[in-house]
Order: C-alpha cells, then sequence, then structure tokens
C-alpha cells in the first residue's frame, strides 16, 4: 500500500477494525494488521528499503490468496472501497458465491461465500496457495517434516490441489499447474 495509516483508517470506515496500528519497521517499510468487515485478518504493507513479495505465480512462491468468509457481500466491498481493486464476479448461484480481485490474468485473489461451511461467530480467513511442480511429493515431504495432510491432492479445472498444515497447524494449500 502506498500509505499504512490511511489503509488503515480506511479499514475502520468501511467496516472492519486496526488490530495492530500501523508502524515503522526500521527502515524497511511500515506495517499494520487489520481485521476486514467479515473479521478476516489482513495485513498490509508499505514499502520501505524492504518492497513485500518479489516473486509470485511461481513454483515455490505464492501464486493465489483466497479468502473464505460468511459475510460476502461486506468482504467484497471492503476490499473493493479500501484497497480501491476492481472485483469481478465469476459466479454468483446460490451454491458457489466468488468473486475475484482484479480480472483474468490481472486477479489477485478471490473471495469466497463460505457462510454454508463457516460455523456461525467464525471469522472469515485468507488462505495461500503455493505452486509445487509435483503436488504428491510435496505432501510426502511435508509428512516427513512434521506436517500434516488435510485434503488430499484432487484434480481441479486449475491443477492438482491439495491442504495440507505445518507443524504447527497453520494451514495452507499447493497447486500443481
Amino acid at each position: 500500500v502506498e500509505d499504512a495509516a490511511a489503509t488503515a483508517a480506511a479499514a475502520e470506515a468501511n467496516g472492519g477494525h486496526v488490530v495492530v496500528p500501523a508502524m515503522e519497521v526500521m527502515d524497511l517499510g511500515a506495517m499494520a494488521v487489520l481485521a476486514d468487515a467479515g473479521g478476516a485478518g489482513v495485513g498490509v504493507w508499505q514499502p520501505g528499503r524492504h518492497r513485500g513479495f518479489e516473486v509470485i505465480a511461481e513454483t515455490g512462491a505464492p501464486t493465489w490468496f483466497e479468502l473464505h468468509t460468511r459475510d460476502y457481500e461486506a468482504s467484497v466491498a471492503f476490499y473493493r472501497d479500501v484497497f480501491g481493486w476492481d472485483t469481478h464476479v465469476a459466479s454468483d448461484v446460490p451454491e458457489f458465491r466468488y468473486t475475484t480481485l482484479g480480472e483474468g490474468d490481472d486477479a489477485l485473489a478471490g473471495v469466497m461465500d463460505a457462510a454454508a461451511m463457516l460455523p456461525e461467530g467464525v471469522p472469515g480467513r485468507w488462505s495461500i496457495y503455493f505452486g509445487v511442480d509435483d503436488a504428491d511429493a510435496t505432501l510426502a515431504q511435508a509428512v516427513e517434516l512434521g506436517g500434516s495432510i488435510t485434503r488430499p491432492a484432487e484434480a481441479t479445472p486449475f491443477g492438482r490441489l491439495a491442504e495440507l498444515g505445518d507443524p504447527t497447524g497453520t494451514a495452507f494449500k499447493i497447486i500443481q499447474p
């Protein structure tokens, strides 16, 4: 973001709240931690000497970010209004409501209506997808290193997808194109 403090103020003005106020991180940049309109945590980074992500959409790097939220409409509006992202409705049927933040190859992330999946009172959460060359080999290596498989690899229109947890239980997803 261009200004972490201004983004935090915009979050509060659009139904979110500040968890950790904007603060300088040496000369590297500034950060803030927010909760969006659906309660999901989101960090913001204002680059200084450290730009942030330099590799994306490659093997071993983040390839996609996805928000699962009980408050779909408020969450989509939050990211559109706070970050100025264009939104594109990918699906709007009762069984599957999904909006991308950006369109086509310019999409940054997706927002999924998870009201039927998340229990009442559970805030939304972001998932991160990492690109891998071989989903099955990656799952085997993760288990060897103390991780756990929460959803085995399966074929999807986007590639072989799996969900796992690191040794502390933090969930993430992998995708093999």
